[in-house]
Parts: structure tokens; C-alpha cells; sequence
């Protein structure tokens, strides 16, 4: 039997942990992988614990594990988490550091795509790392590993003899409900989602994989084109044991894509309106489904989703061909109206920085924010990750490479027509112009649980405003952050 210590990587961004701390489910699923297979597993959530490598340091020393394990890991759907991976590697090394017999294994989609990158600089002291989807890589590697014949198992990159080698891919795992995570090895004081009505947080996959093209995300290549799907039943039941045993309040499905088959998303809608949880829900989908769900959307609400997340992107033609979106401004604008019908908070995301960017493409970005309306609008920076089909596009353009600054709020493209900096100002500009205006809109509502949930929300992104956006003094940021406060 083996020790293993999963740990997140002590990193912190603006962005979604803003407005909550998520369970991180792929570490719970990999430590109920191993505790499956007998071995003695501990997580030690440091992002969410808001912990350093000081704290990382001491329990290493302390728990004394044979393994050490890490991912690219930021919350939600994980296919952004490149930010990470420079921490990721310090904890590497540090477990290297107390005691060179440490195992050391790093999984994510980044690692998976960029392990040669990673294991020819020989300062990463990574023994193993492992390649797309991990459990049953793990499994088999836990079991190969004291026999001596780690490098046999399939699915892993390693070094021998000066060279980087890798042994392909693992099978994907046949039957999701056959997984299990490790819930019990979890605080769950830790996981709170902070926009009102509140309470506990947890992270619930339905699905795996993605077979959309979009050109700026890793999921079709991570997941090989594979979707795979868990019995609506069992995840239900995985619902309500997370109910019952640990007092969830509030359920992020952190699947890339959800709602793919109308039929399983249907009977799985049903069954949370037969159950009555009392919970409530937060999922990401394409604009397409919301459209072809027209008809049911009411069953969305019944069910307990409160709150969809849509990519809009851009209102630009051209732009939404690059990105491969497979959607148009029209469509973006039929599905927001659908949502809000339906009685569903609405959260869209824009891009901008993109290498043809200028002030008046920036502009044409927030009046198409206004447009369309969305209760909630993100503005992320575009980021060319080394294995996104946008990469070789925009290569020759890409003025940073410190992976930790690849977060969505950082500009890591030059447009020919304005400088990084100005790409800062324009991201503050997006989120105030934005909000200054809808801020009325939130002011007329009556009284209740839209009204409470938004203004929530707007006063936690306002909160660490100074420290990531330069507003270029177009709007007084103290009064609107007043205003808020006094609403609420």
C-alpha cells in the first residue's frame, strides 16, 4: 500500500474564484481511484485553503507521502488551467526536495499535450506524467510502481536515458458511473459559493469530453472527439448523497457539455423536478442547445438551474469564423432572450484582444454587450494556448510566456493596432461601461431573488477591481462599488 497527497496548486486569479471556492473534483475522483486499490490517499487543497508552498512544504514533511500528485488545475471545466502549471511543477519539486524517493506524477490537459516541453527541461522534477483522462492510468501505475515496471503502463510520458518517452494513450474508461470520488476527503467548509442565497458548493460531472471545434479550447483534443455520458439515475443519486451527507446547497456542473443529447438532458431534468431537492444549479452550454430547447426551458428552471453560461464571444462574422464557434451573433441573441424568458440569470462571455484588435472593435465588443443583454458579461482576454488549433495563428504575435499570466485577464497577444497596455485599459473600460449601464436595469427590478443574486454578484467582481483592470477614469468606480453596497 501506498501514500499518495494530491494538492492543488496554490494559484489565484480574478475570475471565477471570485465569486466562490469549487471542490476540486479531479483530484477527488483520482484519490477514489487509489483508495479504490487499497492505497491510503489525502487531499490537500492549498488553492482553496488559500495556503502557500510554505504550507505545501510542511505537509509533505508531515504526511510523509511515497506519491505526490498534481494537475493543471483551476475550477470549473479545467480546459483554461494552463495558469497553473508553473505552480504545479514548484510542488514537484519541493516534494523532490524533502525526500528525492518521492514519486512525483502530473496530470492536466496541458501536461498531456506539452510533456516534452516539460520533462526536457530537467529542472521539472516530474517522474511520471499522465496523459489525458487519469484514473485508470493511476491505477495501474500505483500497481506497476513497486514491481519496477512504471514504464510499461500506457498512457504516461517519462524520461530515460536523456530522452522523453511516452507510451500512448490509455483507453478511455468505458462506464463513468463505475468512477467514485472521494468526497469524504474533502472540507466541505471550504467549498462556499458567495453570491447570495449562498450555502456549500459542489462540482458534479454528468459527462466527459467535447466534440465541438472551437479553435481557442483543448476539450475536443484532451477527450479525442469522445463523449461519454453517466445514467441520469446515478448522478441523482449522487446529488442527494452529497445532500444529505454534506448539507450542498448549490451544484456547478462542470461539464463541458451537458446538454449534447436532448433525450438523457431531458429525462435528467425531469428526474431533479420529480426528486425536489431544493438545490440549485449552475451549468455551461452551447447557445444551439438553449435554441433547440426552446420548448423546455421551463423544465430547466422547475429543475433548480438558476444560472447558464453561453459563449458569445464576439458579434464580429469574422471573428466567430476564426474562433470555429459554429454559432452567429443572431443565434447568440435568440438563445439569450430565450433564457431570460425563462425567468434563468444569464452569463455570456466576449473576447477581446485578439491580433486585429482596436479601439473601435472594442467598442463594437460592449454596444454588442449591451445588445444582447446578458445578466452577467465577462470580457476574458483571448489566450492562445500552445495547443489550441489558434496557437500557430497567433504565434508570431504572442508577446508573454510565463504560462502563470495565461488566466483569461492578462494580455498575451499584440494587436498591430494597439499596445498590451491599452488592451488593459479596454478590458476595464468593457467591465464598466457594461456594468455602469446595467446597473439601472438591476435597480428596477422588484425586490427578489434575481435582484438579490446580481447585485451579489456585481459587488464581489467589483471587489478586487483595482489590482487587475486600469479604468482609465472614465467611471467613478467608488461611487458605483457605493451604490452596489447600498442596494444591497
Amino acid at each position: 500500500m501506498s501514500k499518495i497527497l494530491f494538492v492543488t496548486a496554490p494559484y489565484h486569479c480574478w475570475g471565477v474564484q471570485v465569486v466562490g471556492t469549487w471542490p476540486p473534483l479531479h483530484l477527488a475522483y483520482l484519490a477514489g481511484a487509489a483508495t479504490e486499490t487499497g492505497h491510503e490517499a489525502k487531499i490537500f487543497d492549498a488553492m482553496n485553503k488559500k495556503l502557500s508552498f510554505v504550507e505545501i512544504r510542511q505537509e509533505i514533511e508531515s504526511y510523509q507521502p511515497d506519491i505526490v500528485m498534481t494537475l493543471d488545475y483551476l475550477p470549473v471545466t479545467g480546459a483554461i488551467s494552463t495558469a497553473t502549471v508553473p505552480d504545479a511543477l514548484k510542488i514537484m519539486n519541493i516534494a523532490k526536495e524533502i525526500n528525492p524517493a518521492i514519486v512525483t506524477l502530473l496530470g492536466g490537459p496541458h501536461p498531456s499535450f506539452m510533456f516534452e516541453e516539460i520533462l526536457e527541461d530537467e529542472t521539472n522534477l516530474v517522474d511520471y506524467i499522465l496523459k489525458g483522462e487519469p484514473e485508470q492510468t493511476l491505477k495501474q501505475l500505483l500497481a506497476a510502481i513497486p514491481e519496477g515496471t512504471a514504464k510499461s503502463v500506457k498512457g504516461i510520458a517519462y524520461r530515460e536515458d536523456g530522452k522523453v518517452l511516452t507510451n500512448g494513450n490509455q483507453p478511455h474508461i468505458v462506464d463513468l458511473d463505475s468512477l467514485r470520488p472521494a468526497w469524504h476527503l474533502l472540507d466541505w467548509d471550504d467549498y462556499q459559493y458567495l453570491v447570495e442565497p449562498f450555502g456549500r458548493m459542489a462540482s458534479i460531472l454528468t459527462s466527459r469530453g467535447c466534440d465541438m471545434d472551437c479553435a481557442f479550447c483543448s476539450q475536443r483534443m484532451f477527450w479525442r472527439e469522445d463523449w461519454r455520458c453517466r445514467k441520469p439515475e446515478n448522478v441523482i443519486e449522487e446529488m442527494v448523497h452529497l445532500i444529505d451527507t454534506y448539507n450542498i446547497k448549490f451544484f456547478t456542473l462542470i461539464d463541458p457539455y451537458p446538454t449534447k443529447h436532448r433525450d438523457r438532458w431531458e429525462l435528467y431534468l425531469d428526474l431533479l423536478i420529480e426528486k425536489q431537492l431544493g438545490v440549485h444549479l449552475l451549468i455551461e452550454t452551447r447557445v444551439e442547445d438553449i435554441i433547440r430547447d426552446a420548448d423546455i426551458l421551463h423544465k430547466y428552471r422547475d429543475a433548480g438551474i438558476i444560472h447558464v453560461y453561453l459563449g458569445a464571444e464576439s458579434a464580429e462574422k469574422d471573428v466567430l469564423n476564426s474562433l470555429s464557434k459554429g454559432t452567429s451573433f443572431e443565434q447568440n441573441k435568440q438563445a439569450l432572450d430565450l433564457l431570460r424568458e425563462a425567468q434563468i440569470i444569464t452569463e455570456a462571455s466576449f473576447m477581446i484582444g485578439f491580433p486585429t484588435e482596436t479601439w473601435d472593435s472594442i467598442e463594437n465588443t460592449i454596444e454588442s454587450a449591451k445588445y444582447l443583454n446578458p445578466d452577467i458579461a465577462v470580457f476574458p482576454v483571448v489566450t492562445p494556448f500552445p495547443f489550441t488549433p489558434i496557437y500557430k495563428d497567433m504565434k508570431d504575435r504572442i508577446r508573454v510566456w510565463d504560462y502563470s499570466k495565461y488566466n483569461l485577464v492578462t494580455p498575451i497577444v499584440e494587436p498591430y493596432n494597439m499596445t498590451m497596455d491599452e488592451i488593459v485599459q479596454a478590458l476595464g473600460k468593457c467591465y464598466m461601461s457594461f456594468y455602469s449601464n446595467k446597473m439601472q436595469e438591476i435597480v428596477d427590478l422588484e425586490d427578489g431573488f434575481k435582484r438579490r443574486y446580481m447585485l451579489s454578484a456585481f459587488v464581489l467582481m467589483m471587489r478586487d477591481h483595482g489590482s487587475n483592470f486600469d479604468f482609465g477614469g472614465d467611471v467613478d468606480v467608488e461611487q458605483m462599488k457605493a451604490k452596489m453596497h447600498a442596494l444591497k
